[in-house]
This record gives structure tokens, C-alpha cells and sequence, in this order.
């Protein structure tokens, strides 16, 4: 079932989304060469604990996870792209890292993902990168009320294809507030007008995700962990969205 929030939830998960952009820029600045990922989940867990939130990855235990998940944070390194569990590795220079989290601070939930570049770049991450920031703004400019969910879709799948990477369908958004994970669900390829009606009051978490040479998957023994079939590298990009009576409202974006 698909809820619409008031204007005062909207708010409130506004706070949290800010809370998730910060913690995400303390990240990012945080990852360079010779810092170890369980660094990044210990400053993670500091910074939710200091701030009275809830991690939603903690006990998470989907159907496809080999759960519970026991980190409050993804972080998925060159051709691991979601739900990669924080672990003793220790990041190179040109390492392509995405980090990826959802909280609740007061009982509403955002969700947001950023893939950045340890170190010293490499041209073809950097353009990956930039695909699915593309995507997901295009997506987040067609979450219009009177637009459908498959103009959302469809406008982040064209700008894949724009770029030449192919997309995956097996993980996409999803619409959330109370709980990390509610209706509906949100492709990253789709129809143009095709689909549910978009209104003001609906929260969406939209997030382009690719692999640079192809759209299949594979998973690490961890049962966790969602890698490029091909050793290729990845990106991810994601927002927590509100609809509202005219443009849409980025509840997690940078300061």
C-alpha cells in the first residue's frame, strides 16, 4: 500500500535526510588511501549513536541476504556495487568506494547513496559516476504530481542507455517513511506514462545503479555483498525524494 505523508512528515524526514548527508560528506572525506573500511562503519555507528538515530541496515533480513545484516553501512569497493559489508580491507589509492545508508531519527526514515574516488581518479569512474548522478536527476525532475512512476524510470534508464551502460532490474527505489522499504517499487528502466500516478505526499528513494560492461550480478559468499558479473566497476548514486504540489524536494541533499 502506498502512503502519502502531510507536509509535517515530509519535514521530518527532511531532518534525518540532512543527518545522512552530512554523515555522508564526513565520510567522504574520510576515505583515502590507507583507511580501512571498519573505520568508516566505527565513524558511521559514532555519528548515528551521537545524534539519538536508529540504523535501518541493523537486524536487517531480507529474503536475499544471508542475515541478519549486523553494520549500519554499505560499502561496496570497485565492482561490489550494493549491500557490500563493511570488512578489514584497507582502501588503495583509485579505489572506486559507494557508501550507502539508511536511518530513522523520531520515527522517519532517508535513505542515500554516494560512490566516490579514493585517491587518484580514473577517467572512465569518474564518467560512471557521473551517469548515475545524471540519472537520478533526471529521474528526480520527472517527480512531478500528474506524472507517472514510469516517467521516473524511464528518464533514469534513458540516461544509462545515453551513456552506453546497460541496466539491471533486480534492485531499484522504493518508496519509504515509517520503514526503510515501502510501496512502491521503482525500476531503474521503465514506460513513460505507464504506471502509478504520482502525488503530492509520496516519498520516494531513488537510486540509479551501474556496472560498466554489463547488467548481471553475482553475489559473494557472504550472501550479501552484490557485485558486476564481470569484475567490471560500479557506481550508485541515490536520494530520498518527496512529491510535492510543485517541484520535488530533495530530503537528502548536500549541504
Amino acid at each position: 500500500m502506498v502512503e502519502l505523508k502531510t507536509t509535517q512528515e515530509v519535514d521530518a524526514m527532511g531532518v534525518t535526510g540532512a543527518f545522512i548527508a552530512a554523515l555522508l560528506d564526513d565520510l567522504a572525506d574520510r576515505a583515502r588511501p590507507g583507511t580501512n573500511l571498519l573505520d568508516l562503519e566505527k565513524r558511521a555507528r559514532d555519528l548515528i549513536d551521537e545524534r539519538g538515530a536508529q540504523s535501518c541496515y541493523w537486524d536487517y533480513a531480507p529474503s536475499f541476504g544471508r542475515g541478519p545484516f549486523r553494520n549500519v553501512i554499505c560499502l561496496s569497493v570497485n565492482d561490489a556495487v550494493l549491500h557490500g559489508l563493511p570488512h578489514d580491507y584497507t582502501l588503495a589509492d583509485g579505489d572506486l568506494l559507494t557508501m550507502d545508508i539508511a536511518v530513522s531519527i523520531d520515527g522517519w526514515v532517508a535513505d542515500s547513496a554516494r560512490s566516490v574516488i579514493v585517491g587518484t581518479p580514473r577517467a572512465e569512474d569518474l564518467r560512471l559516476i557521473e551517469a548515475t548522478e545524471c540519472a537520478l536527476a533526471a529521474g528526480i525532475a520527472q517527480a512531478q504530481p500528474g506524472n507517472r512512476l514510469g516517467d521516473i524510470s524511464a528518464a533514469i534508464g534513458n540516461v544509462a542507455a545515453d551513456y552506453g551502460y546497460r541496466v539491471n532490474t533486480d534492485f531499484g527505489g522504493h518508496g519509504l517513511g515509517r520503514t526503510m522499504h515501502e510501496d512502491p517499487h521503482v525500476p531503474n528502466v521503465g514506460r513513460a506514462g505507464r504506471g502509478l500516478k504520482l502525488r503530492p505526499g509520496l516519498t520516494l528513494a531513488l537510486e540509479p545503479w551501474l556496472a560498466a560492461g554489463t547488467d548481471r550480478i553475482v553475489y559473494d559468499p557472504d550472501g550479501w555483498t552484490i557485485r558486476s558479473a564481470d569484475g567490471s566497476r560500479t557506481a550508485h548514486s541515490e536520494h530520498t525524494i518527496a512529491v510535492t504540489d510543485g517541484a520535488p524536494r530533495v530530503l537528502t541533499a548536500r549541504a
